[in-house]
């Protein structure tokens, strides 16, 4: 979150009580890794929490590393690869299957190479007024265009590919967040963006909700039984 340790830990809390509540609408196995994104977000939260307190309290200043890594981690290897995987795996579609498959497999890869990134080379964290910039050190910077675009398509398509009134909804959502976050944050992007979890979060919660919804009976006609 983008104000304090406190912020981070109460918008935690929440996500994970809004995940909750979507993995209790769940009614297959299929379903859980979508109704799951707002547990996502609450770790995220949660984790950055921690970062904020080892960048404010000094006695947690040698910690710092540790939670800013797995943060990056999550971030930035766990969502390109869960993101698209929970689409697909909801989709009955085939051939929206294939083009969610074709971002799995991109996502894969920009999981595999982001993981790599903040794994084997140093990351660190700093507070600007009221936000966290996070700095990776990575020596092969002509490949962070492509894989950027990787994470892009893999992270924003997904939803506009399944399609739906809810699942567009949370598209768009998603993507508003995104260029928003872009144009006035442009060096707090990791961090900022999951501020508009709660949102996303609400909707993940409502199209579960629509994905389960009993269809209603039409009323017989008397006219019809006679």
């Amino acid at each position: 979150m983008c104000f304090s340790a406190s912020a981070s830990f109460g918008a935690s809390a929440i996500l994970a009580v809004a995940g909750i509540a979507a993995l209790k609408k769940t009614e297959t196995s299929s379903q859980i890794m979508f109704a799951s994104i707002p547990i996502i977000f609450s770790i995220l939260q949660f984790i950055e929490g921690f970062v904020w307190l080892t960048l404010t309290h000094s006695n947690f200043s040698q910690l710092q590393s540790i939670p800013t890594t797995i943060f990056l981690f999550v971030a930035q290897a766990v969502w390109p690869f869960w993101l698209p995987l929970s689409f697909l795996l909801i989709e009955k579609d085939k051939r929206r299957k294939m083009m969610l498959k074709a971002l799995v497999g991109l996502g894969s890869l920009a999981s595999l190479f982001l993981a790599y990134r903040v794994l084997f080379h140093p990351v660190s964290a700093a507070i600007t007024p009221f936000h966290i910039d996070y700095q990776l050190s990575f020596s092969y910077q002509q490949y962070s265009i492509i894989v950027s675009i990787f994470y892009f398509l893999a992270t924003i398509i997904p939803p506009f590919i399944a399609g739906g009134k809810r699942m567009i909804s949370l598209g768009l959502l998603n993507l508003t967040s995104f260029i928003i976050t872009i144009i006035f944050f442009e060096n707090y992007v990791i961090s900022v963006w999951c501020y508009f979890a709660a949102l996303i979060s609400l909707e993940v919660f409502l199209a579960i909700k629509d994905l389960n919804a009993k269809p209603r009976l039409t009323p017989i006609s008397l006219d019809l039984i006679k």
